[in-house]
């Protein structure tokens, strides 16, 4: 085997591994090392099949955040992406385009999810045992708790208010 991967070229071996899922540029960069490429052949290869349109990060930040949305808040999902060495301006690019008619939608979803999980019936009067468990919650997924819950409360009072 060890023979066939010094046949193959690092161009071969970056399409092989862009067939199966996408990668980051530094994941391709870390993946070529390890095989043992040069680091002018593996600058060469990532180039290729980024002209060609088969490795892009900002598909990659895409895909990171349409499969865990609604599960994840945004510290979350860029603390994902800067783990497979996406930077952080090109996390908030694509964040920026997709969240402008998404984020009333999926808050929308989080809550009625948040309400039926807890019981809860409304964000006024949540008892601190239950309100500590929300906040744990909302935080482990990445959201800024109180943020989000003083939006759902302010919610509620504007619906009262009607």
């Amino acid at each position: 085997m060890a023979i066939a991967s010094r046949i193959m070229s690092c161009g071969d071996y970056f399409l092989r591994l862009l067939a199966r899922r996408d990668y980051s540029v530094n994941e391709l960069l870390k993946k070529g090392r390890e095989k043992g490429f040069e680091q002018s052949e593996i600058a060469e290869a990532i180039d290729a099949v980024q002209q060609k349109g088969y490795q892009s990060d900002i598909r990659v930040v895409n895909s990171i955040i349409n499969s865990s949305k609604g599960q994840y808040g945004k510290a979350a999902l860029k603390r994902k992406c800067l783990e497979k060495g996406i930077a952080a301006d090109v996390f908030e690019q694509v964040w920026m385009e997709q969240t402008e008619s998404d984020s009333t939608e999926s808050l929308s979803e989080l809550k009625a999810k948040v309400m039926r999980k807890y019981k809860l019936s409304s964000f006024q009067y949540i008892d601190p045992k239950t309100k500590a468990k929300l906040l744990n919650y909302l935080q482990y997924r990445g959201f800024n708790p109180f943020e989000v819950l003083d939006q759902w409360k302010n919610e509620e009072e504007e619906a009262e208010a009607f």
